[in-house]
């Protein structure tokens, strides 16, 4: 029997008010346990997720306060080869990303890890194409990509005074890009970068040197930077743009009659004097085998024919006064340099007395030039599949 049915038992039934202050009393106790079982719910539910964000966010944890958890990385060594490609401006995020996606590491953090304990070496790893092992440790990947020596580039190179045709085949031959994608390219020079004063034409704008494209760079895209390479070097040479054309074309010769650097000056220098004395010894003629050259665009051989002399090309300077209406190759630095700032001398002749070794040699008079041309006759002499 409770307390309430023992009192009513001896008491009989409470007056009215006692009753309601009794149900007011058992309600509160009702709302207390009631809210003290919502609390202990909450309390469960809060512990429930804080562990499993703490399942989540551990990694992240640990990454903040410098340490790596064994389960973000791969132990190593790795197995099996993939080929990675880092490409140019690629930042430490990128080629986490990419490491990640070919299976190297396991996951970007760690990767990411390795990369921030060395900025120097990781700001210094170069584009190209590594081949690395998957399933290895991030630092282990790291060592890798920073060492240039584990690095393949398709590296086409172009030689210093290269038609524009010669200059095609080369990148194609490195690159795998077809020639016709080269040729379609040029056919838009000023997506190239080409200024005006070349009037659509390439020759002598692709800067002759070794560049690190595959069969993913477009040739348009290779073709400019060979032309802003050029650019450069006019303007390092201090050339204005309005002498651009005429100072390529100037070096282009340098570069098809030269070998020697210590001689460019001085064939740059013959040059401008035969330009400037249309009344002189060639009364205005360059007289350039280079420009004869490229007019057949054949090579192997010192000299021209009689019969090539008398073409009707613009470019046959033994017909024709002044420059040709523009470069006949790619010039290098060297060759861009002299064009721009000849030497100081009275030469207006020179003649390459042995082509093998590239000796020169200059002249004021037709009787001294005439002396060295005997000279050059005699090598050809000894020298008949070369002349």
């Amino acid at each position: 029997m409770t307390q309430n049915q023992l009192d009513t038992t001896i008491f009989g039934e409470p007056p009215p008010e006692a009753q309601r202050r009794r149900h007011r009393h058992q309600r509160r106790r009702t709302g207390k346990g009631r809210r003290l079982l919502t609390l202990l719910l909450a309390v469960v539910l809060v512990g429930g997720a804080t562990a499993v964000a703490f399942t989540l966010l551990k990694p992240m944890v640990s990454s903040m306060l410098g340490g790596s958890s064994e389960a973000e990385d791969f132990p190593g060594p790795g197995e099996g080869d993939v080929q990675v490609t880092v490409k140019a401006g690629d930042s430490g995020e990128s080629i986490a990303t990419t490491l990640k996606a070919a299976g190297v590491v396991k996951t970007r953090t760690a990767y990411l890890e390795a990369s921030a304990a060395d900025p120097e070496a990781s700001a210094a790893i170069q584009a190209g194409v590594y081949t690395l092992k998957k399933g290895m440790k991030a630092s282990d990947a790291f060592a890798m990509l920073a060492n240039p020596a584990n690095r393949t580039v398709t590296r086409a190179t172009i030689p210093e005074g290269l038609w524009v045709n010669e200059i095609f085949a080369r990148l194609s031959k490195a690159t795998g890009v077809p020639v016709a994608d080269y040729q379609a390219a040029a056919k838009n020079p000023q997506a190239l970068g080409l200024p005006e004063s070349a009037k659509g034409r390439l020759d002598g704008y692709l800067f002759p040197s070794s560049y690190e494209f595959d069969d993913k760079v477009p040739a348009a895209t290779q073709l400019k930077q060979m032309v802003a390479l050029t650019l450069a070097e006019l303007k390092k040479a201090g050339v204005e743009p309005d002498e651009y054309n005429r100072i390529l074309t100037i070096a282009s010769i340098i570069e098809g009659e030269v070998n020697g650097d210590a001689d460019r000056a001085k064939v740059a220098r013959v040059i401008e004097n035969r330009l400037n004395d249309p009344n002189g010894p060639t009364v205005g003629m360059l007289q350039m085998d280079s420009t004869v050259h490229y007019i057949e665009q054949e090579r192997g051989r010192a000299g021209t024919s009689n019969e090539a002399r008398n073409s009707d090309s613009p470019y046959n300077t033994y017909k024709v006064k002044g420059l040709p209406p523009g470069p006949i190759n790619s010039p290098g630095a060297a060759s861009i340099e002299a064009a721009a700032n000849p030497a100081d001398g009275p030469w207006f002749y020179f003649v390459a007395v042995n082509p093998t070794t590239g000796e020169t040699k200059f002249a004021t008079t037709q009787a001294e030039h005439d002396a060295n041309v005997r000279e050059f006759n005699e090598w050809c002499s000894a020298n008949k599949d070369k002349c």
